[in-house]
């Protein structure tokens, strides 16, 4: 019964557009009411949405997610609250973008259950790993800049090698918004005017 499924949408800041996932979730049939958004880091240890939702959940409810990494961003809180979810209160979870991991799975006889039991830690794994890049680039981007006298936080006259790699691969769409964000340490709409500089100086060509 659709009114037992329930969507985490979670987007890092403010300035990232949850409308996608949003979008993504109606498509299934789940109730506005029943798609929980939240605008904070997975690393945050509050996360109020998040733990109402969990509380509220019961044995046999669905939780609709987009990705593993919606549940936490390091390694030992994915496969917490995931037997907290799955396990302690009985939910059964469905990763949209890894559908291996979904729990309601019509053979889940123990080879199935270990292979999902494996590819959920390597999933942790990626998750922790991934993060933990992005915020060394991010933090050594800001040694440079610090070291270069830059000022942080306002418009630069001197566009980085950096800042040109990263919209660069944004523009080839290797890589999301939210990475581009994360990498640079800036806003959606410093981002956006990043973008237009680089373009109209003809710093990608």
């Amino acid at each position: 019964m659709l009114e037992n499924t329930y969507a985490l949408i979670r987007v890092s800041t403010e300035e990232q557009n949850e409308a996608r996932q949003v979008v993504r979730m109606e498509k299934l049939g789940i109730p506005k009411s029943n798609i929980v958004i939240e605008k904070e880091s997975g690393k945050s240890k509050t996360r109020a949405k998040f733990q109402k939702l969990v509380k509220q959940l019961k044995r046999g409810d669905t939780l609709y997610i987009e990705n593993i990494d919606r549940l936490a961003r390091d390694y030992d809180g994915i496969l917490s609250m995931w037997h907290t979810l799955t396990t302690q209160k009985g939910v059964i979870v469905k990763v949209l973008d890894t559908p291996m991991l979904d729990t309601d799975q019509n053979n889940n006889d123990l080879s199935v259950r270990f292979m999902r039991d494996i590819f959920l830690l390597i999933q942790a794994f990626q998750a922790e790993y991934e993060w933990s890049k992005i915020k060394s680039r991010q933090a050594q981007g800001i040694a440079v800049a610090k070291a270069s006298g830059k000022s942080m936080g306002r418009p630069k006259a001197v566009i980085t090698d950096e800042e040109i790699d990263v919209v660069k691969q944004f523009q080839a769409q290797e890589i999301a918004l939210d990475i581009a964000l994360d990498l640079l340490g800036i806003k959606k709409s410093a981002f956006y005017n990043l973008c237009r500089n680089i373009n109209e100086k003809g710093r990608l060509f």
